[in-house]
């Protein structure tokens, strides 16, 4: 037997040793000081690095591995700038696909710009450093195992890891990514900006059983909503998370980044997502807070704070079949979802339903959203019901705001700061806070449309658009006991049917 084949036979023995040690894996595969090599100053991973590493090898070896009797290995890092991610993201990828046959895995980023220029030029920088990189050939959008199996096929058709441009509206790279009985590997760099519906068809695709399935999502917390926001948070228990300051990792530039924190404050927005790893209280166009969400969530309020106040009942119509029709009730400074039903282009059923809330609450009024709404109020009428619409791209009473929609949404923003109560309802807190402001040169307040938080790869805020709308015309209380007179229009001097161009 050849030298070369020893050496062969040696590494293939080994990387079986490190099947579920992907710390003993990255310390024996790199030439970590040696002379003449780009690494011969460096002796090993950051201690944030080992530390998650040793973590992903001691669940992995503790047998939660087994498929069918665990969940995904979800891990997640949230931290300041230079800390070495992409790195981190490079030696997963290559640990995860040397170390066991067949492995199928994607990596993606935040843009596709982010994917080709930085993770990807990351990945084949390391594999062109590793002991074992000759076994795999990395292209410009895959890495993959070389040669043929015993069929004769080639072994990169099933023993691969892609990077793939995430997309809301194309998928199929993660809907897809199924390896029953072998190893998953799912990476998002910078993930705070990839689409919660990415990470939805994601969460849904990695069911296969007796699999071993793992799950990493990394990135500077830019943003204070979505789904790389709720890994720390609603869903921690099912995510190793940690929150990195860049000032404790080594090898940092740390003056540069005491001056950041000297310039702006320590609890400065820039500050924690550049060096702290936090999530910013605001995002920089979010135009309604966390803070002051978090603080109306579930909220208690004494009966008498509000049963003085108008009750008015308003209907968000779905726009697509993935949209729900939304009817709310707010009363003062108290709002409830009174019901949520799947898209239903039935507008005389959904009268009666409307119809039927309107008698069960004694409501003042009801507003309608004049998008998809016409025909709901055009049945209430038949009725006899007096229903307002309110066309969201309508003139704004306050001409600080461009339109009846950015207005309203005004309104529930000082509404909360004034001691709002919101239900207990998660859909409807990350709705509140999902919506972003569109600068303008006359200063007037813009929010994004619903089409253009789609592309961002938000739902559709019907719920939050439930709340809003509550706003869009003053309504008079009718007179009972505890019930006060409420000053502004009554709902019978606004014609229910007149179109913003009429108005």
């Amino acid at each position: 037997m050849t030298e070369t084949a020893d050496r062969e036979d040696q590494i293939t023995e080994d990387l079986a040793r490190f099947t579920n040690d992907p710390l003993g894996f990255v310390l024996w595969a790199f030439p970590w000081g040696e002379p003449g090599t780009v690494l011969e100053k460096e002796l090993g991973p950051r201690r944030w690095q080992r530390k998650l590493l040793e973590q992903i090898g001691e669940r992995l070896q503790a047998g939660l591995d087994l498929g069918s009797a665990m969940e995904p290995l979800r891990f997640a890092r949230a931290s300041g700038h230079g800390i070495g991610k992409s790195a981190m993201v490079s030696w997963l990828i290559i640990w995860a696909i040397s170390t066991r046959e067949y492995t199928r895995g994607v990596v993606t980023a935040n843009t596709e710009n982010q994917l080709r220029t930085k993770t990807w030029p990351e990945v084949a920088k390391w594999h062109a450093l590793s002991i074992c990189g000759h076994l795999f050939v990395c292209e410009a959008t895959s890495l993959r195992a070389v040669g043929n199996d015993e069929q004769g096929k080639p072994l990169g058709n099933r023993w691969r890891i892609d990077a793939s441009p995430w997309s809301e509206h194309n998928t199929e790279a993660f809907a897809g990514l199924h390896n029953k009985g072998g190893r998953i590997l799912l990476l998002f760099d910078e993930a705070s900006a990839i689409a919660d519906k990415v990470w939805e068809v994601a969460d849904g695709a990695l069911t296969d059983e007796d699999t071993q399935i793992l799950w990493g999502a990394f990135g500077n917390p830019t943003r204070n909503s979505g789904r790389f926001r709720e890994a720390f948070r609603r869903f921690a228990h099912r995510w190793m998370v940690e929150q990195i300051d860049s000032r404790t990792v080594e090898g940092v530039n740390r003056a540069f980044l005491d001056q950041l924190v000297a310039d702006n404050g320590e609890d400065s927005d820039l500050v924690k997502v550049r060096v702290r790893g936090m999530f910013p209280t605001s995002s920089f166009k979010q135009f309604i807070g966390t803070e002051d969400v978090d603080a109306a969530f579930g909220r208690h309020l004494r009966e008498e704070q509000y049963r003085y106040a108008p009750k008015i009942i308003t209907v968000d119509p779905a726009w697509t079949g993935e949209d729900p029709l939304v009817i709310g009730l707010r009363q003062g400074l108290a709002f409830r979802i009174l019901r949520v039903i799947p898209k239903n282009d039935n507008d005389v059923q959904i009268a009666n339903i409307v119809a039927q809330h309107e008698d069960e609450e004694q409501a003042d009024g009801v507003i309608v959203d004049g998008g998809y709404g016409t025909g709901i109020v055009s049945a209430g009428r038949t009725m006899g019901r007096r229903w307002l619409i309110a066309w969201f791209g309508e003139k704004s009473p306050d001409e600080g705001y461009l339109n009846l929609r950015s207005y309203m949404w005004g309104m529930a923003k000082k509404w909360l700061k004034e001691g709002g109560a919101l239900p207990e309802d998660h859909g409807l807190h990350d709705e509140l806070i999902g919506p972003e402001t569109i600068p303008r040169m006359d200063g007037k307040i813009q929010l994004e449309s619903k089409e253009q938080m789609k592309q961002r790869g938000l739902p559709s805020p019907n719920k939050a658009d439930a709340l809003a709308l509550s706003f869009a015309y003053p309504i008079q209380a009718k007179n009972g006991p505890g019930r006060q007179q409420s000053t502004g229009m009554s709902i019978t001097e606004a014609d229910p049917y007149k179109h913003p161009d009429d108005r």
